[in-house]
């Protein structure tokens, strides 16, 4: 396998630019095509213990909790599809080998929830044999806890909003070796500096302007997730030709 070697993760695949839906396999195909490092996804349990890959907790008006995969497939997404389940959406991204699967754990309505999501998710992840392919995010720093248990080779990352974040030196201690934080976070602190003793990878969410994406990469950024990958493979490479 050899993998993009990008600074690009197309945040719910790469759907702006040609209206894809979000969290689709044709966004995520379309992610393929602009050879992202990776597409972020997202996963939540439906009530009948399927998993399926949508951001938010409501799909088309109904809650995913409490809605069977059936009920949800009586509503498609804008260009047809079905809403993926994690097994299909896997599946489609372990055709290539050049691009990774950014999982992103959603919490549950209580920790109970979110630790029975993560051992589903990665009792999934292994018995396709997609482990290669995929890389763990969530908010729940116990549902990375969880994986490393489980799998500890497996490859995690802590999202946080402004106020959430967690030292780089706490991130290392327990194996989580990446701060995958909103980008404002960085702003103060010296983070990127930081980083390099610890041997923690820095990645920002979600940067659409032009301006934030130049001041990542001026700051050596390791990963910038975004909801236009095309206008920051466009500034990478305007900032690598000079």
């Amino acid at each position: 396998m050899e993998w993009n070697n990008n600074i690009v993760i197309a945040h719910r695949g790469a759907w702006k630019k040609n209206n894809f839906p979000q969290n689709s396999i044709a966004s995520l195909r379309e992610a393929f095509t602009l050879k992202c490092y990776g597409a972020e996804f997202d996963v939540h349990f439906t009530k009948d213990r399927v998993i399926v890959v949508n951001h938010d907790d409501d799909f088309k008006g109904m809650t995913i909790a409490d809605s069977t995969y059936a009920e949800l497939c009586r509503k498609l997404h804008t260009n047809g599809e079905y809403i993926p389940t994690l097994e299909s959406y896997l599946k489609e991204g372990m055709k290539q080998n050049n691009m990774k699967l950014i999982l992103e754990i959603k919490m549950g309505r209580t920790p109970k929830k979110t630790l029975a999501l993560t051992d589903a998710v990665v009792k999934m992840v292994k018995s396709l044999n997609a482990d290669a392919w995929v890389e763990y995010i969530s908010f729940s720093y116990a549902a990375l806890q969880r994986i490393l248990q489980l799998d500890p080779a497996s490859k995690t990352a802590f999202l946080a909003e402004p106020g959430e974040e967690v030292s780089l030196e706490k991130l290392k201690e327990d194996g989580i070796l990446q701060a995958d934080y909103h980008y404002t976070i960085y702003k103060e602190g010296g983070w990127f500096k930081k980083a390099d003793a610890p041997g923690i990878t820095i990645n920002a969410w979600t940067v659409n302007e032009e301006k934030d994406m130049r001041w990542l990469i001026a700051e050596n950024a390791d990963f910038i997730t975004t909801n236009e990958p095309e206008l920051l493979f466009d500034v990478i490479n305007s900032t690598c030709s000079f």
